[in-house]
């Protein structure tokens, strides 16, 4: 009884999986009104039943092939399929989960939702797996980003390296400054020079007394002559 139970429980979970992997690939190539229905009680052959819109044979043709291979990523055994060459209802056959493609004239006329519709299941859509495709460009994206960032705030740390070097600047020219502040005392040297001039020069100029000058004059004329 328990191993029955078992086998009921693990079947259900690989039907869950199927129908998630086929809805996948459905929404992978943007299927219109995707619908899933329990056919458990209306078919002993297939548990449930997938309907799905292609707009174009094109379309039904990428959706079946889509379908296939999430499928089989999925650890499932290859589906068959029929329908492929005419495109219009190409008929995905997953063992326990079939899928209708189909293009809408096609699904109205046959309106297969009346036929299985009976117990829909609620199947949360939108939620399609990326490819690994997809994957790597994600990672890819990420790591450049990543490596930006990085780059930007090496740049932004050597920054204020530059910014105190040019602080030091000021410095170097306030000592410049203050070297070539004892140049400007040579003003102060020429001043002493000219108070030298100015003192050699009343020297000489002291004027001789009248007195000096006539006893100088009577001198010369007391001086004898020489004889010839």
């Amino acid at each position: 009884m328990t191993t029955s139970t078992q086998s009921d429980s693990a079947a259900k979970r690989d039907v869950t999986k199927l129908q998630r992997a086929i809805v996948d690939g459905l929404e992978d190539v943007k299927a219109h009104d995707i619908q899933v229905f329990n056919t458990e009680a209306l078919s002993p052959l297939f548990e449930r039943v997938i309907v799905a819109s292609g707009t174009s044979n094109r379309q039904t043709k990428a959706l079946a092939s889509s379908v296939r291979e999430a499928v089989k990523e999925a650890g499932f055994p290859v589906p068959r399929q029929e329908g492929e060459q005419n495109g219009e209802w190409i008929i995905v056959d997953c063992g326990s989960v079939v899928c209708h493609i189909m293009q809408p004239v096609i699904r109205q006329y046959y309106r297969l939702e009346e036929i299985w519709g009976a117990t829909p299941v609620r199947l949360k859509l939108g939620a399609a797996k990326p490819k690994p495709a997809e994957l790597a460009a994600k990672k890819l994206a990420a790591k450049q980003a990543v490596d930006k960032a990085a780059a930007a705030n090496t740049v932004v740390e050597k920054k204020p390296a530059a910014k105190k070097a040019a602080a030091k600047k000021p410095a170097a020219t306030k000592t410049a400054a203050a070297g070539a502040k004892p140049a400007a005392k040579k003003p102060a040297a020429k001043k002493v020079a000219a108070k030298t001039i100015k003192t050699v020069v009343v020297k000489p100029s002291v004027p001789r007394t009248a007195k000096a000058e006539a006893a100088a004059k009577p001198a010369a004329k007391r001086a004898p002559r020489a004889k010839a």
